[in-house]
């Protein structure tokens, strides 16, 4: 079992854990995931991992509430326990040695951004990370990343904070302004990563995007993750979660992100509901 001894919350529905998980966090590096459950019954859903202590023997996730799952998780207290957190998954995140590399988070992606920022950093690399959300309130990691960037840009699409925009916007001045960029890491929404991609491909700037949001098993057996870039399949769980953003074939990733909307959707209801709620303890109300 993996305690929580830290929890925090960033926003109404976006919460930070800091997890006892001593072997996770030996070998976790930037841009790994963890499989998360939190009893018998419930599902294993794929969280990348925020940030990670070797010494401490911690592992930081962010969840926000977006179904059944992730609202059980932001449920949970300090003391609370995960039965499976299984990591660390994945590839490690595609690291320059030199140059300037522009980083964007969205959302929620902002927490998965900050060890890339941090490690990149470490290394003499020149970071700006641009972070983004709908609103001022819903901003996370905003002192988290001004502490591993040399600079740190705000994108809010109703203007209540930083740019009135989207985080694209702000890459796409830059690049009009005739900054030199040399890579840029995207993570958040699918739609924004992939206007990433949209807005860096005819300047050929090197883009890696994060294409977390289609997994669901974490180990490539469910094929579920299954992508095309440059016309060969790949798993995003195994072979990635980063792949050449302009390679990606998004309007396939769209539909798989779709796949399940409407079991997703009535599972949280069922859970908003109180029916069949799974305990903690790997049981079943209901």
């Amino acid at each position: 079992m993996y305690r929580i001894i830290n929890k925090r919350d960033l926003t109404d529905i976006t919460k930070l854990f800091e997890v006892d998980a001593p072997l996770v966090a030996r070998r976790a590096q930037a841009g790994h995931f963890v499989m998360v459950r939190v009893a018998e019954c419930g599902e294993r859903i794929p969280i990348t991992i925020a940030d990670y202590d070797r010494e401490a023997g911690t592992v930081t996730i962010v969840v926000q509430e977006a179904g059944k799952t992730s609202a059980w998780i932001n449920a949970l207290e300090e003391g609370d326990e995960f039965v499976d957190f299984v990591g660390p998954l994945g590839q490690v995140a595609p690291m320059a040695d030199s140059g300037h590399v522009v980083l964007l988070g969205g959302g929620f992606g902002v927490a998965p951004i900050h060890p890339v920022a941090r490690d990149l950093k470490e290394k003499g690399v020149e970071v700006t990370s641009i972070i983004g959300a709908r609103s001022e309130d819903l901003l996370i990691f905003e002192d988290e990343m001004a502490r591993v960037s040399d600079r740190v840009l705000v994108a809010t699409d109703d203007g209540s904070k930083g740019t009135h925009g989207f985080v694209t916007d702000v890459l796409d001045a830059m690049i009009e302004d005739g900054e030199s960029i040399d890579e840029v890491i995207a993570i958040g929404p699918m739609p924004m990563m992939e206007a990433t991609a949209k807005v860096t491909r005819p300047h050929g700037i090197t883009t890696w995007v994060s294409m977390d949001p289609i997994m669901v098993d974490g180990t490539g057996m469910c094929g579920v993750c299954r992508l095309t870039v440059g016309g060969e399949m790949k798993f995003g769980c195994v072979d990635g979660p980063f792949f050449d953003g302009h390679q990606v074939d998004f309007e396939e990733a769209h539909k798989r992100v779709k796949m399940y909307e409407s079991e997703e959707r009535i599972a949280y209801e069922r859970y908003q509901n109180n029916e069949k709620v799974c305990q903690r303890g790997g049981g079943c109300d209901g």
